[in-house]
């Protein structure tokens, strides 16, 4: 029997489905939320089909629907504050034993699964201090290579605004120098070899052996904790504390934010996951997101 033409609603599909992934990271990157990304692409498809049949085509599909996702996003992302890590929000404390100061959900960034370097945690949390418009330039010309001429296309400006908007953007990024030559493959040797001896230290409670393969100017973030540690002499107590007695922790590796990673369960409950920042030399810092749902909810990730 032949296949039955469905009209619009199946031309849009075979037109955009394709691009849900690279939508879904976009958004992303303009908001720092997985959550909210997975919501901005809902809404961005939802606008798209109602749309589909006014769409005359004097553009892409690809840029038809960047345009409806920036836009999305650009709303949500002025109708509430930045998100960030704690290393954007202050100086490091070398008191772990104070009382915690919790952040909301809603204003730290949530990780992302899967292995693309341009999602690393630290650009993502980089981009989130440009303001709205300057973010949405930097990421349709610098990150997903649309021409000018098409960025001020999807963002309703002038060329020369958007030159000029890139430029700042490029200027302060420069300034925040999130892009350190000496980062590790997630999938590279040296990185497995440094995530499974960290897996080994928590697993076995090896506090030794896991300030073996830190190094010295690690940092250590505890989300969704405002406060955060700089230095090997500040971080290896809270290591120490964390790591417990041998069985307290089992850890199975991911890959988050295009860094190795682990989902972790404490004396057999979820508790969630930490991300490696892995160098040729060690790790530089553990980001460890405290939220439950992730460490059992965590799909689609490469392990």
């Amino acid at each position: 029997m032949a296949a039955v033409d469905t009209g619009p609603v199946s031309d849009f599909e075979r037109g955009a489905a394709h691009l849900r992934g690279e939508l879904l990271a976009h958004s992303y990157r303009m908001l720092g939320s997985w959550h909210e990304a997975e919501d901005a692409v809902q809404e961005t498809y939802l606008r798209g089909w109602r749309a589909w049949d006014a769409f005359e085509q004097r553009s892409s599909v690809r840029t038809w629907l960047h345009r409806i996702a920036t836009n999305v996003c650009l709303n949500v992302a002025r109708d509430r504050g930045r998100r960030a890590l704690p290393s954007g929000l202050g100086a490091p404390t070398g008191d772990g034993d104070g009382p915690p100061d919790v952040l909301p959900p809603q204003t730290w960034i949530e990780p992302f699964p899967g292995d693309r370097a341009d999602l690393r945690l630290a650009l993502v949390a980089a981009m989130q201090t440009l303001p709205p418009v300057q973010r949405a330039v930097f990421l349709l010309r610098d990150v997903l290579a649309f021409p000018a001429a098409e960025v001020a296309e999807i963002m309703d400006m002038s060329v020369g605004a958007v030159k000029s908007s890139l430029q700042r953007a490029r200027t302060r990024l420069a300034e925040v120098d999130q892009g350190p030559d000496d980062v590790v493959e997630p999938r590279s040797p040296q990185a497995r070899r440094l995530l499974d001896a960290y897996v080994t230290a928590f697993e076995t409670a090896d506090v030794e052996a896991l300030m073996a393969v830190v190094r010295v100017d690690v940092t250590l973030e505890l989300l969704p904790n405002r406060q955060w540690f700089a230095g090997v002499a500040d971080c290896s107590p809270v290591f120490a504390m964390a790591v417990g007695r041998p069985g307290d922790w089992r850890m199975d590796r991911v890959i988050v934010n295009g860094q190795p990673g682990v989902t972790a369960h404490l004396y057999g409950q979820p508790y969630g996951i930490a991300v490696l920042d892995v160098r040729h030399d060690g790790i530089a810092g553990v980001t460890v997101f405290g939220d439950p749902a992730l460490a059992d909810g965590w799909v689609g990730v490469d392990r």
